[in-house]
């Protein structure tokens, strides 16, 4: 069959529509969680294709040393991405970590070809609304069968979820929560970081604002504590009562502990996320005790013996938060085709629509600082 002159080939429609399917993408994929919200990453877009690479520039050179939770932040990127290819129409194959000489190039995105994953599609109108929530927690624990499909969602992913169910596996992690954040806060290089996280100026965009932490005054850390992040006392959610012991507590842990598992346990995680989004549920990440060698060790050795203990989630009820800031878009992405006045990344307003189960957020409350102890993402 012959086309007109001017008449696009099927090929070039094709092309186009995966090179538009991948701008979409990297918006969604900046939408990530962070580790103190440094959003550590790079997306270089090429034909039919994205490469997600760190940046070690705003690696946390005190708190994450190796680069472990800049890699699972990274991983939680590269779900997005994954997510919204799938919901444009666009399979999309993964190479990670394809290249030993070049660490930095965590993933290779491949656009393209049929059947599309529907399972991961359904969460690409969840991403924006995922917040990182320090608010005390309310509410029953996660019911047994909702946990089951967790579990079933992070080995998907190649990682082991771990429900921390019993009362003395409880205390254990608050115990040893609160003996690392006391290791912690004795390093002066550490207690610097938190700071220069969490006094960015707004156009920055990125960092933990006051907003989404909770007011310290001074208290002590009780139950399974939140990093405090309450550096000015300028904090604005309401301080936890320390009864997070009794929420349900989840661990995220892989086989191996290498880059690629820390990619691959990023990517689960923030299908959990989402996946307790979409339910109704709030999350957020504790992991001081996986941040210090000791701790870790107690930790797997109570809960996960043969995997390594990546991240630490509670999970509840509460108020929701403001989107978190993000960086300009031209700051992250490369190659894009995009006018320049375009590339900016889009503030992601508070939706009208909630996920069926999800409550309506009550009248705002003064937002508050995060409380002392785990990492903090945003």
């Amino acid at each position: 069959m012959d086309h007109p002159a001017d008449a696009p080939r099927p090929h070039a429609r094709r092309a186009d529509a995966r090179a538009v399917a991948l701008e979409a993408a990297v918006d969604q994929a900046v939408l990530a969680p962070s580790v103190h919200n440094t959003q550590p990453w790079t997306f270089v877009l090429g034909p039919e294709r994205v490469e997600v690479r760190a940046d070690r520039r705003r690696q946390l050179t005190a708190l994450d040393p190796l680069g472990r939770e800049l890699t699972l932040s990274v991983g939680a990127a590269l779900f997005n991405l994954r997510v919204a290819l799938s919901a444009r129409g666009s399979a999309a194959a993964v190479e990670r970590c394809p290249r030993p000489d070049d660490p930095d190039l965590l993933a290779v995105v491949h656009a393209g070809g049929t059947g599309p994953d529907v399972s991961l599609a359904e969460y690409d109108a969840v991403i924006p609304l995922r917040r990182t929530n320090r608010r005390p927690l309310t509410g029953e624990p996660v019911p047994d069968d909702l946990l089951g499909e967790l579990v079933a969602l992070a080995a998907a992913e190649d990682t082991v979820l771990v429900p921390v169910l019993r009362e003395d596996h409880r205390h254990l992690v608050a115990r040893v929560t609160r003996q690392a954040d006391e290791l912690q806060n004795a390093d002066r290089a550490y207690r610097a970081e938190i700071r220069h996280w969490t006094t960015r100026p707004a156009e920055e965009g990125d960092g933990v604002p006051v907003s989404a932490v909770p007011r310290m005054d001074g208290l002590s850390p009780v139950g399974v504590p939140q990093r405090d992040f309450d550096t000015r006392g300028e904090g604005r959610l309401p301080a936890d009562p320390g009864d997070s012991a009794e929420r349900t507590l989840v661990l995220l842990a892989t086989r191996a502990d290498h880059p690629l598992a820390w990619l691959r346990c990023g990517e689960a995680l923030q299908r959990v996320l989402l996946e307790l989004t979409r339910r109704g549920w709030v999350a957020s990440p504790v992991t001081q005790a996986i941040e210090v060698p000791l701790t870790r060790t107690q930790l797997r050795a109570a809960l996960t013996w043969d995997a390594h203990p990546q991240v630490l989630l509670r999970i509840g009820h509460a108020d929701d938060l403001v989107a978190a800031p993000r960086r300009p878009r031209g700051d992250v992405v490369r190659n894009s085709s995009r006018p320049p006045e375009l590339r900016r990344t889009r503030a992601v307003p508070t939706p009208g629509g909630w996920p069926p189960g999800r409550r309506e957020p009550r009248p705002a409350q003064r937002p508050v600082s995060d409380g002392r102890g785990g990492t903090t993402w945003v």
